[in-house]
């Protein structure tokens, strides 16, 4: 007996809104879940929970905050796409491309490449905070300053880290859950809507790509984060496969996690966010983007090679379990 899929005959863009309203619900409800555990858990009342930053010194507070912060992106990110999916597929693995495999050799590029485009990224963060809005909105800058330097503030009492314990857990909180998390909604869900909405690949990924990154509300790193949507998205469109982004997501995360370890507990003098900002380097960040375009196109030739072998090796299978 065939499944009813619910939404199979839903315009895209009415598949979009109902993605939202999905991700919202979700959102609140695990949002809600983790405010009252942690209130049982922790000991902390509700007003000192609605001030996080302000009463980041509390007891428990910052176990709070991780706790918060794990179970609304696994309610809201991980979650939404699945259910999503199941409503409007009648394969949900294969909706979300989470049931193809990819070629070794594409997923070391992915991650060698990651590692290599730190100058370049960090050169465009810092050509970023830089970002000077026109006068009349003025109001709107003084905001976006403040919301970015409390972000900023309330992110370096979540990477301090003093043992093998605190790195782990950072590993799994802000590298791992974000990755599977971010790439099956943006990627797995909105990117393919978007593409159905505008027939259009190229605009999908990239619509989708500033949606991801104004998502983060960081609004001063704005463009190096929607470069990497946009590199990612173009990285599930030629492998056919999440697997792709969902890997250069968490090398991405848990780079940055891994380098902030080392640099404060003084195991490297290496600050991760200035390599390719200071002084002279701006030609390392150059090299770096270079290097990450080349490595982007032998991606794509060596997906579209596998592509092409597979139309060439399907054919014979049937050919050959016809005539058996």
């Amino acid at each position: 007996m065939t499944r009813r899929i619910f939404l199979q005959d839903t315009p895209p863009f009415a598949r979009l809104l109902i993605t939202i309203g999905v991700v919202l619900i979700f959102l609140f409800l695990f949002t809600a879940i983790s405010l009252v555990i942690s209130v049982f858990l922790f000991g902390l009342d509700y007003s000192t929970l609605s001030d996080p930053l302000g009463n980041i010194k509390e007891p428990g507070m910052l176990s709070a905050l991780n706790l918060m912060q794990t179970l609304s992106a696994i309610g809201g990110f991980i979650l939404p796409p699945f259910l999503l999916a199941f409503l409007m597929s009648n394969n949900v693995f294969s909706f979300l491309q989470l049931n193809k495999r990819t070629l070794l050799s594409s997923l070391a590029l992915v991650a060698v490449m990651i590692f290599i485009m730190t100058p370049f990224i960090n050169w465009l963060s810092e050509l970023n905070s830089r970002m000077v809005l026109p006068h009349f909105m003025h109001g709107a800058e003084e905001w976006m300053r403040k919301s970015e330097d409390q972000n900023a503030e309330l992110t370096k009492y979540f990477l301090e880290m003093h043992s093998i314990k605190d790195l782990l857990q950072n590993l799994f909180m802000i590298a791992l859950i974000p990755a599977i998390g971010e790439e099956l909604l943006f990627r797995g869900v909105i990117q393919r809507l978007f593409g159905d909405w505008f027939k259009n690949k190229h605009i999908a990924i990239f619509v989708t790509a500033a949606l991801f990154s104004a998502v983060h509300m960081q609004f001063y790193g704005f463009v190096p984060r929607m470069l990497l949507g946009v590199l990612f998205g173009y990285l599930l469109v030629w492998s056919g496969s999440l697997w792709l982004p969902i890997l250069g997501h968490f090398v991405n995360n848990a780079m940055a996690v891994i380098m902030m370890y080392l640099f404060s507990n003084e195991i490297t003098k290496m600050d991760p966010d200035k390599v390719g900002t200071e002084g002279g380097e701006w030609i390392y960040a150059i090299v770096s983007g270079i290097i990450m375009i080349g490595i982007m196109i032998a991606i794509r030739n060596i997906e579209k090679k596998r592509k092409e072998q597979e139309l060439i090796i399907k054919p014979i299978e049937i050919n050959e379990h016809t005539e058996n």
